[in-house]
């Protein structure tokens, strides 16, 4: 029976592998202690869904420790001795990133490293996923010419509409605290790669979501968007005319591709993971649309400021992730998404 590890695997992203894997007949084991709570208080809490998984799975295991725990990471590696690591650990916000940027770092790039090197160490074969993030690139993406529509921005030239290509610079551009540590892990996984010979790849996400995602105002916009349509309160469209362009990916098709890659590894590999063209919707096209699958009226105010580093308008080209990871495609179309999030968060 195959093995394989997933941090943070009671989040969106992680919980979706193990359920994934576990349907496969693998033998899953999850890491997560649980510090998105910490994080982001009672609406970040991850445990119901992991209660979820306890019950839906055969073969999952899970761990409750800290990823910045270098002895015990590397114990847990040595023992399991996976043929799969999906790394989806993070701290995920760049605005909580400021406040506490000793804990946004030693958990990006610190557990990062460990994760790394004890799979070094003692299973140097491992096919390595890093869930990693457009957020790399900072806000490089703003600085291409850009046009004002109706409802959104979009890009100006013919040969941008595709979107972000991997090689986009990541140098030169304000990132936020919680875009550099994930350049340092990002960058780290591809010299494992590259250097070691290791089967890695980052997947830099564009926004992952999905009905199961613990969403708030500082993560998942989404899922927090959904939650405050279905739920009451308050929206607040931070800068932008709320005309912020985001490409939408369902955790399902995210799981898509760590299994194809598993089945198809490079050395060192870079994917731009996202939505694509057809998923994108701007912040105030993603309000009407929930306004309309909920049959409710969002009460929303505007806040000039924009969050630091924010995308005015980012687009993942898919062309690398079709080329390479055979079959792979998007599968769960942004309608699908919202009419989702609106049965499960409506009952």
């Amino acid at each position: 029976m195959p093995k394989a590890l997933v941090t943070g695997s009671s989040g969106l992203i992680g919980s979706e592998t193990v359920l994934h894997f576990d349907g496969l007949g693998f033998e899953v084991h999850g890491l997560d202690n649980n510090m998105r709570m910490d994080f982001f208080g009672p609406g970040g809490d991850t445990r119901p869904r992991r209660n979820v998984l306890m019950e839906k799975t055969r073969n999952f295991r899970p761990h409750d420790f800290d990823l910045r725990d270098r002895q015990r990471v590397e114990k847990l590696v040595f023992d399991i001795k996976p043929d799969l690591i999906v790394h989806c650990a993070a701290q995920p916000s760049h605005d909580l990133a400021k406040d506490r940027p000793f804990d946004d770092f030693d958990v990006n790039a610190g557990g990062t490293l460990n994760l790394l090197e004890a799979a070094r160490r003692h299973v140097p074969d491992v096919v390595f996923c890093h869930m990693s993030t457009n957020k790399v690139y900072g806000d490089g993406p703003n600085f291409l010419p850009l046009v004002e529509l109706e409802t959104r921005y979009d890009y100006a030239d013919e040969a941008d509409k595709g979107g972000i290509r991997e090689d986009f610079s990541i140098d030169h551009s304000t990132h936020s605290l919680f875009g550099a540590s994930k350049v340092a892990a990002d960058v780290m996984v591809q010299e494992y790669g590259r250097y070691f010979g290791m089967k890695t790849a980052c997947f830099r996400g564009g926004c992952l979501t999905g009905a199961h995602h613990a969403g708030v105002e500082l993560h998942g916009f989404l899922a927090y968007l959904m939650k405050v349509a279905t739920g009451g309160g308050t929206y607040r469209i931070f800068g932008y005319k709320g005309k912020q362009v985001r490409d939408n990916i369902h955790s399902k098709d995210v799981c898509r591709a760590f299994h194809i890659f598993y089945e198809n590894p490079r050395c060192g590999a870079v994917y731009n993971l996202g939505g694509g063209r057809q998923n994108s919707v701007s912040l105030i096209e993603a309000i009407a649309k929930a306004e309309e699958v909920t049959g409710k009226k969002m009460h929303t105010v505007y806040v000039e400021d924009n969050r630091v580093g924010d995308h005015i308008c980012y687009i993942s080209d898919l062309s690398k992730m079709r080329e390479e990871l055979p079959g792979w495609d998007i599968t769960v179309s942004l309608d699908e998404i919202f009419e989702e999030m609106a049965r499960e968060m409506m009952g």
